[in-house]
């Protein structure tokens, strides 16, 4: 995620150096093929007027703002999911330290041990959320897992679900030694049932595409609005329709390339949502609520530009 407020020109120029040599390749041509034609006075009985490419350049704008729209929505519902992962995981915690204590008959069992299977097992759901969201092959998870859960979810498809199901039955079984009240139990299972959510709308985003149809007619008609101007304008300018035709299209595709960047939320790149350092936060504010002595450090931003 992008944290400067400063413009890095580099990474801009690094991102959009392709499309800007393909533009200046394709304005020389229009422009070439333009006087080509013209010699042929062909264009006698053809005008090039500049409505056509005033009406492409309004149609577009809209394509493109509608396209920036609906990728920033899924940037900003998968930053608010996360978000409120943050929450409930810190909420869980302190309800899992408060609300778990020995039973009536008062035995001896050591409480706190179970407190810290279900913290250490929570932070590796958010572990097993990342790296699946992100198709990572990294298995940080298991740091906070038994062998014998290590087991049971990675023989399962959806690791973060069959954590769980392990963490409700282990709800389950404290609510019937009567280690958790009723009310409770209902609010430790509340938890449960929003990190399920959370986990649901996290992988509906990442698994919904954007309609590839609508972003390949989008560029597509960049690139025909591009030849239009600096068709449009070569009798008034000249040569310098080139320029013109350039800077134009380089304003659009740069746009519609910045929406792009925001569809899928969920990657390893600069403009996606932090992941590595929401995990690490959770991990970092739950160890501490243990009263663990070997707490990670939490993670750097990268040149101080953005944050993974």
């Amino acid at each position: 995620m992008l944290i400067s407020k400063k413009v890095n020109v580099y990474r801009i120029l690094s991102g959009t150096w392709r499309h800007f040599l393909i533009e200046i390749v394709a304005c020389f041509l229009a422009y070439f093929f333009y006087r080509y034609i013209d010699s042929l006075h062909i264009f006698d009985t053809i005008v090039v007027n500049s409505i056509i490419p005033t009406i492409l350049g309004t149609a577009l704008a809209f394509f493109i703002g509608f396209n920036n729209n609906q990728a920033y929505d899924r940037w900003w519902e998968a930053r608010k999911i996360w978000g409120a992962l943050v929450n409930n995981s810190r909420t869980w915690c302190r309800q899992v330290l408060f609300y778990i204590d020995k039973n009536g008959e008062g035995d001896g069992r050591n409480f706190n041990s179970e407190k810290t299977t279900l913290v250490y097992r929570h932070i590796a759901f958010v572990y097993a959320l990342k790296e699946n969201l992100r198709n990572s092959s990294s298995k940080d998870y298991r740091n906070y897992l038994s062998t014998e859960e290590i087991k049971a979810v990675e023989s399962e498809s959806n690791i973060p679900n069959a954590i769980l199901n392990i963490q409700t039955e282990h709800l389950a079984r404290l609510y019937s030694e009567n280690s958790v009240d009723g009310f409770k139990f209902m609010e430790l299972n509340e938890m449960l049932i929003n990190f399920c959510d959370e986990m649901g709308m996290s992988e509906r985003i990442k698994n919904t595409v954007f309609p590839t149809t609508y972003n390949f007619y989008t560029r597509l008609f960049i690139w025909i609005f591009i030849v239009s101007v600096t068709w449009s304008s070569v009798d008034d300018m000249g040569a310098w329709s080139i320029i013109v035709g350039i800077l134009v299209g380089y304003i659009f595709l740069t746009t519609h390339k910045i929406g792009l960047a925001l569809l899928n939320p969920f990657e390893d790149i600069p403009t996606g949502i932090s992941l590595d350092q929401i995990t690490r936060t959770i991990e970092i504010n739950l160890l501490e609520a243990l009263k663990e002595k070997e707490i990670p450090k939490p993670v750097s931003s990268i040149n101080g530009e953005y944050i993974m």
